[in-house]
């Protein structure tokens, strides 16, 4: 409906077709909906506006535009630009009387439109600030009515409600929060078993994200046995990195025996694997890759990543460098890293005092030295361009039990120490002798406790 006198009631979320996840919100025109138009769509200005700001009257929102005639100033208090005009409808009669009445409500409603797009503007930008720097740029145009402290109270309170459900935010990207504290939490509470992996990762992506102007992407390659928590810190990361956790736009996974089953498609893997980094980091200034099963990718998806991975001069010194973290997932390097835990445990170590100069140089060797997979011999391993190798111990049975809890408490579902223990009896332990180590980690607890339900 043409000729609304204020702004329409705040933007519904409009779902974007061929788009997963959370429901995007579609900018609003930089013309106010209420100003008239003509044919084709131009700007109708002058008497014929006039007329159709008169016929607004029959909208069902010309109540808001008289409170907001209530709100402000009387005419003899108008700001710069506007001057009072005498009641001329006392002094003269017959047609001259109502046409000076039509002239003063027609300069009413001039300046009640411009206010109400001063609303709207400040409305706008305070949502949307990103659309806002051509309108700051501006020249400022001299405004019927003055904007009155009780309406920027109207407004602050309008943006509060408006930001309570949509994004809304003063600065940046409402996708990306980088809960730094929520991660520490969940890497100390969650993650059984795993101290090196723990602090490494924090302070990795910490470090790396609080960096003014990073030159490089940054990349961590997790090792470690099936079930040891590779992926669960994976999905920490994105969870505490971005509000949509796995399902953030700025966010993307990548399996290899998935996306890129056959060798002989390699050449297509490569674009097609290239084109999706690139338009990530076009949409996003910080972006997530996650690589499972890294050791079975085809050493020329690999070399595709390269670029991605070399340290770049920015172009811009003054613009906001993007951010990009891979994380490479494989199970390459865990029976060496298993082996290395048992000696020392054997040797009287206890596990927390195993560091990362006892696994570092033996799992990088391990790495290269392979020949049932390309990672070692990749130019990301040749090239020094994986910044962390980062061990993931194997689970022993305690560990096995704090997992049995956590599958409990998820399902929101009452345990008994009795029942932590049949679930991690339920596991394979291994070496043969020791039975030390759960040979699937914490895999399949959560599928295991449904033994016990009621």
């Amino acid at each position: 409906m043409g000729g609304e006198l204020c702004p329409p009631a705040v933007p519904v979320a409009t779902p974007i077709p061929g788009q997963s996840g959370p429901r995007k919100c579609r900018r609003p025109p930089a013309r106010p909906p209420w100003a008239g138009k003509g044919r084709g769509g131009r700007a109708v200005e002058g008497p014929a506006a006039d007329l159709a700001m008169l016929r607004g009257l029959r909208n069902p929102l010309w109540p808001l535009l008289l409170l907001l005639l209530l709100l402000l100033p009387p005419p003899g208090t108008w700001g710069h630009g506007s001057r009072a005009r005498p009641r001329e409808g006392a002094e003269e009669a017959g047609s001259a009387g109502s046409w000076s009445a039509f002239q003063g409500l027609r300069e009413r409603l001039r300046a009640a439109g411009a206010l109400c797009r001063r609303y709207w503007a400040l409305f706008s930008c305070r949502v949307w600030p990103d659309g806002c720097r051509q309108d700051e740029e501006a020249p400022a145009r001299p405004l019927g009515w003055s904007l009155p402290l009780l309406g920027q109270q109207y407004l602050d309170i309008l943006t509060t409600w408006y930001c309570s459900f949509q994004d809304c935010c003063d600065s940046g990207d409402c996708r990306i929060i980088n809960n730094f504290t929520g991660l520490e939490a969940d890497l100390r509470v969650r993650l059984h078993g795993q101290h090196l992996a723990r602090e490494l990762v924090l302070t990795a992506a910490r470090g790396y994200l609080e960096l003014p102007r990073p030159d490089k992407a940054l990349a961590l390659s997790f090792h470690g046995w099936s079930g040891t928590g590779k992926n669960f810190v994976a999905r920490m990361l994105a969870e505490n990195l971005y509000r949509d956790g796995l399902r953030s736009d700025c966010v993307k996974v990548f399996i290899a025996t998935l996306h890129f089953p056959h060798h002989k498609y390699v050449d297509l893997y490569q674009e097609q694997l290239a084109s999706q980094i690139r338009k990530t980091q076009e949409h996003c200034h910080q972006t997530l890759f996650i690589l499972d099963e890294a050791e079975k990718l085809h050493p020329g998806l690999l070399e595709a990543l390269r670029p991605h991975l070399e340290r770049q001069a920015p172009e811009n010194p003054r613009a906001k460098s993007p951010r990009t973290i891979f994380l490479f997932l494989s199970n390459l390097g865990g029976n060496i890293i298993n082996e290395v835990v048992l000696n020392l445990l054997k040797a009287g170590w206890s596990r927390e005092e195993i560091g990362m100069e006892h696994l570092e140089p033996q799992l990088q060797a391990e790495i290269v030295e392979s020949t049932d997979s390309g990672f070692g011999h990749s130019c990301l391993v040749k090239e020094n361009l994986i910044d962390f190798f980062i061990p993931f111990l194997p689970l022993e049975y305690r560990h096995v039990r704090l997992c049995a809890r956590d599958a409990f408490l998820s399902q929101e579902l009452l345990y008994t120490e009795e029942a932590l223990d049949e679930v991690a009896k339920m596991m394979v332990y291994v070496p043969k002798e020791e039975q030390l180590f759960s040979s699937q980690g914490c895999k399949s607890i959560s599928q295991r406790i449904n033994y016990f339900l009621p």
